[in-house]
């Protein structure tokens, strides 16, 4: 299988193949609306805005499985984003991204790409420490660790990066730029 043989649900429960952005450079990212990392929005929309025309896309697919920071519902979260960040990028229905309930999407996604830390500094190893009090052994298992994971597609449906929500948002973009 390949990431175009995968569907999510959109915030009407609809089927959205991913098979529809075949051939474009795709960042998937579980995302919440009470986090920490929640600015990252804007950041987000901006790359949207200056990418999209270009090939870009942004599938964000909200989650409420990190210590309930997404509590609202499909409608609540679309109406809090578009408000506070004017994002236009396609918002799927919430879901789960680890264990039994997550979406085979995030199976396939974790399978391609596991985690590989979460990169220098403070931020970082502040990260590190929290996670030891949810995972003991999260260094060794591809787990969504958090909020505002990023995997990055190329055109040709490869899963080429996977970015922590410590990771720098000029990493992302610069990572983005460079498959377009």
């Amino acid at each position: 299988m390949n990431i175009y043989d995968y569907s999510v649900k959109n915030a009407a429960g609809e089927d959205v193949s991913l098979k529809q952005y075949e051939g474009k450079v795709l960042l998937v990212v579980n995302t919440a609306t009470g986090c920490g990392f929640t600015p990252q929005y804007k950041e987000l929309e901006e790359m949207y805005e200056a990418y999209h025309d270009q090939g870009f896309e942004i599938l964000d697919i909200p989650c409420n499985q990190f210590m309930n920071q997404t509590p609202g519902t499909d409608e609540d979260i679309h109406e809090f984003c578009t408000l506070k960040y004017n994002t236009q990028f396609p918002q799927m229905k919430k879901s789960e991204v680890n264990g039994e309930g997550a979406l085979p999407l995030y199976g396939y996604l974790k399978e391609q790409q596991g985690f590989q830390g979460f990169g220098k500094g403070a931020k970082a190893a502040a990260f590190g420490v929290m996670m030891k009090k949810f995972d003991k052994d999260y260094k060794n298992n591809p787990d969504i660790k958090w909020n505002f994971t990023k995997f990055l597609v190329d055109r040709s449906g490869n899963v080429v990066a996977r970015f922590e929500p410590t990771h720098s948002m000029a990493d992302v973009d610069a990572a983005v730029k460079n498959l377009l």
